[in-house]
């Protein structure tokens, strides 16, 4: 089994079609939508966790693809901005995933993106506004 986070961007002309019903019935991929911004008319954009065979992952992919959909790995969009970054730990509480942890030896704020949610929760909690978040 394979489990990621995508991000997904569409064209408007793919806004109302079921592309997310067909990853479901047509590869067997189970899906979590984390973020959504779907506007008639204008670019959708989605974040999604999937999960399914490695097999049937791919050819979700590549269906994605095929219908002119851009993927990229959630961690691509969430970033820290370590010349920012004071390490002050105000970011840790409000992260529901675990992402941001201080580490106990060295007392430095540690981002493991691999957990990110993207749910923009450290955005403003963080005083010198390290995190940023790019859809």
């Amino acid at each position: 089994m394979i489990s990621k986070r995508v991000v997904l961007k569409f064209p408007h002309r793919l806004v109302e079609k079921p592309i997310i019903s067909d990853l479901v019935k047509r590869f067997n991929l189970e899906f979590n939508i984390l973020k959504a911004s779907v506007t008639p008319r204008q670019e959708g954009l989605m974040v999604l966790g999937l999960r399914g065979y490695d097999r049937d992952f791919q050819k979700g992919m590549a269906y994605l693809k095929k219908m002119g959909l851009t993927i990229e790995p959630l961690s691509q969009d969430v970033k820290r901005n370590d010349k920012k970054c004071i390490h002050c730990g105000a970011c840790i509480t409000s992260c529901p995933t675990g992402a941001l942890y201080l580490n106990a030896s060295t007392h430095e704020v540690i981002f493991d993106n691999s957990k990110c949610i993207a749910c923009e929760l450290c955005v403003p909690a963080c005083p010198p506004r390290a995190m940023e978040v790019h859809f």
